[in-house]
C-alpha cells in the first residue's frame, strides 16, 4: 500500500509529520502547477469548481508516481466537496488506474475517525504513537500559519520588495525538515527573527485588507494566484481569519464539543443570512459585517461555480456596512495579469476614498 493525498495550501508538511513517525509509505504529489491544472481540466467535468479539478490533478500525478491509495475527505453538508471523492474515484478508474479511496468524514466521527484512519494506514501502530504523531503534525500546522501571518504582515513594509517572500519559503522548508519539537521551535524563532530584521519603510501606514472566501482558494497560493503576496507588493497588509490550523481544530475539536468558534461572525451575518449555506459562505457574509471599521477593504475569493460563495457574493451589496469588496472568482480561465490589474485598481480606489477624493 502506497498512499497519497491531494494538496490544500501547505497542509502536506503537516500530513508528512503525522505519517513519517508511523513508517507509512506515501507519495507527496508535485505542488500544483500548470501540468496539474492541464490534467485537471482535461479529465474533470467542465462546470465543476477549481478545488475539485486541482485535487484530481494531484491524484493523477501521485498515481503516476506509484500511489495506489488516496486519503480523502467526505461529508453530507450543503457544499459539494463532501461528494467529490466518488466522482474522482470513477474518473481515475475510467483512466485505467486501480486506486482505493481512504475516507474520513467531515460531518461525523471527526477526531476519532481521523485517528482511526491514521491507524489503518500505519498497520495498527500503538495508539500512543498515533496520538504523538498527530499532535506533532498539528504543531507544524500552527507553525506554518504563524510564519504566513508574519510574512503577510511584513511584506507591505519592506523597502526592497521581494525580501520577505524568500525568507518565508525558507521557513517552510525548515519547518518541513524539523524532526522534533525543539527543531520546530528553533525554525520558527530563526526565520521569525530574520523577517523582523528586514529593512522597513519608517512611519509607513499601509492599507489593511481582509481576505475571505472558500477555504481551498483562500489557502492555496496556486489557486488564488498568490493574491496575498501581490497585495503585499502593492504595500497592503492582508489579514484573514481562515487558516488551516484553525479550520482543522474547528472540525476535529471544537465542533464535536458544540463550541462555535465563529459565533460572533454568524451572529453578525444573521440580518442578511440566517443559516449555514455550506462551505464558508455564512462566514464570508458575517466577516464583512463584523470587520467594518477595522479594515479598508475586503477581497472575496471564490471558486467559479461555488454555490455558497456565489450566494454570499450576491448578499454583499445589500449590507449597510460601507466596506469596499473585490470579488475574485478562481478557475482555469482566470488570468493572473488581469487579477493584478484589478488589485491595483481596487487599492487605488480605496486610497482615494480614504483621502476623500471619492463620493461616499
Amino acid at each position: 500500500m502506497r498512499i497519497t493525498f491531494p494538496h490544500i495550501g501547505n497542509a502536506y508538511i503537516a500530513i508528512k509529520a503525522m505519517l513519517d513517525p508511523l513508517g507509512v509509505d506515501y507519495v507527496v504529489p508535485p505542488k500544483c502547477n500548470k501540468r496539474t491544472l492541464s490534467l485537471a481540466t482535461k479529465y474533470s467535468p467542465e462546470g465543476v469548481c477549481i478545488p475539485f479539478k486541482l485535487n484530481l490533478g494531484n491524484m493523477i500525478e501521485a498515481v503516476e508516481l506509484g500511489a495506489d491509495h488516496i486519503l480523502n475527505v467526505t461529508g453530507h453538508g450543503t457544499c459539494r466537496m463532501g461528494y467529490y471523492f466518488k466522482v474522482q474515484e470513477q474518473i481515475l478508474r475510467d483512466m485505467g488506474y486501480d486506486v482505493t479511496m481512504m475516507l474520513t468524514g467531515l460531518s461525523e466521527h471527526k477526531l476519532k475517525g481521523f485517528l482511526n484512519l491514521l491507524r489503518s494506514v500505519s498497520n495498527n501502530a500503538p495508539w500512543s504513537k498515533i496520538i504523538s504523531s498527530f499532535a506533532f503534525g498539528i504543531s507544524k500546522m500552527t507553525a506554518l500559519d504563524d510564519m504566513e501571518i508574519l510574512a503577510n504582515n511584513m511584506r507591505a513594509f519592506e523597502i526592497h520588495k521581494g525580501t520577505i517572500t524568500p525568507i518565508y519559503r525558507k521557513s517552510l522548508q525548515a519547518i518541513d525538515d524539523a524532526s522534533d519539537y525543539r527543531a520546530l521551535k528553533e525554525a520558527v524563532k530563526e526565520y521569525g527573527q530574520e523577517m523582523s530584521e528586514v529593512e522597513v519603510i519608517p512611519d509607513y501606514k499601509p492599507l489593511k485588507i481582509l481576505v475571505v472566501g472558500e477555504i481551498y482558494v483562500v489557502l492555496d497560493p496556486f489557486a488564488n494566484m498568490d493574491v496575498e503576496m501581490e497585495l503585499g507588493k502593492l504595500g497592503v497588509v492582508t489579514k484573514r481569519s481562515l487558516y488551516l490550523s484553525r479550520w482543522v481544530k474547528k472540525g476535529l475539536f471544537f465542533n464535536p464539543l458544540g463550541i462555535d468558534q465563529w459565533r460572533d461572525v454568524h451572529k453578525a451575518a444573521m440580518p442578511y443570512l440566517k443559516r449555514d449555506i455550506g462551505g464558508d459562505g455564512w462566514e464570508t457574509v458575517g466577516e464583512k459585517v463584523i470587520s467594518t471599521g477595522h479594515y479598508d477593504g475586503m477581497v472575496h475569493l471564490a471558486p467559479f461555480t461555488c454555490m455558497p460563495e456565489g450566494t454570499a457574493q450576491c448578499i454583499m451589496p445589500s449590507t449597510k456596512e460601507d466596506l469596499p469588496v473585490l470579488a475574485i472568482y478562481c478557475d482555469e480561465q482566470t488570468s493572473k495579469a488581469g487579477m493584478i490589474t484589478r488589485l491595483e485598481a481596487f487599492t487605488d480606489m480605496i486610497t482615494m476614498k480614504k483621502a476623500g477624493c471619492l463620493s461616499q
